[in-house]
């Protein structure tokens, strides 16, 4: 059977449940391909019409933010000793670095720091669980979070679904390099912020071990 064949077999209501779990809990803080769930669906739902656009951008986008309140509610019951236990857990997602990097991101920018964090890979992990961390007021977390997952994930399949509508020939037969494309985006953005977060680590060391001894000749 072709692929595209075998996807259009595919429940509709499964595809709904798929893309507002993984987003869900993505934003809950456990390292979760969303994004390409989402832009995989989005161009499903431009060749499958059995798949409403509008109901997957509604459930992504309540996946985003339902995801992102609980995430909020266990930063903020958690606390420091949950970053500490999940960069023991989860190292290359929740390391001194990264976690650095995301709370310089936090004070130089606030409740903005959830709405841009949605849009950026590593950053939409954590936009939940630390602004519960730092105690951020709720209904600053809850504006910046409506906002950020309404457009994100809305926006992202509104663009992916016209995009598959007026490419619809072409993508039948390259289909998938809507998915290499949304994949590079993310690894890109990841290894930027690896960059980053690296080098927060190296500071963050340099400080504690502090200036060196003056040898007295």
């Amino acid at each position: 059977m072709h692929v595209q064949d075998w996807l259009d077999t595919v429940p509709a209501a499964a595809v709904y449940a798929l893309v507002g779990l993984v987003i869900g809990l993505e934003s809950l803080g456990i390292p979760l391909p969303g994004e390409i769930i989402l832009v995989s669906a989005a161009l499903l739902s431009s060749q499958h019409a059995g798949i409403n656009p509008v109901i997957l951008g509604a459930c992504a986008s309540l996946g985003a933010i339902v995801g992102d309140s609980i995430g909020y509610a266990i930063g903020r019951r958690g606390g420091r000793p949950l970053l500490a236990w999940l960069g023991e857990k989860f190292p290359k997602h929740f390391g001194e670095g990264h976690i650095a990097t995301a709370e310089r991101s936090f004070q130089k920018w606030g409740m903005w720091a959830v709405f841009f964090g949605r849009f950026i890979a590593l950053l939409r992990i954590f936009a939940g669980p630390l602004a519960g961390v730092l105690r951020m007021p709720y209904w600053k977390f809850l504006i910046a979070n409506v906002l950020g997952g309404i457009i994100w994930a809305g926006g992202t399949t509104a663009v992916i679904y016209y995009v598959g509508i007026v490419a619809e020939s072409w993508l039948k037969r390259f289909s998938w390099l809507g998915l290499v494309a949304a994949v590079l985006v993310g690894l890109t953005s990841m290894l930027v912020l690896k960059r980053k977060a690296k080098k927060a680590t190296a500071q963050k060391q340099q400080a504690e071990a502090g200036p060196e001894p003056v040898r007295a000749d």
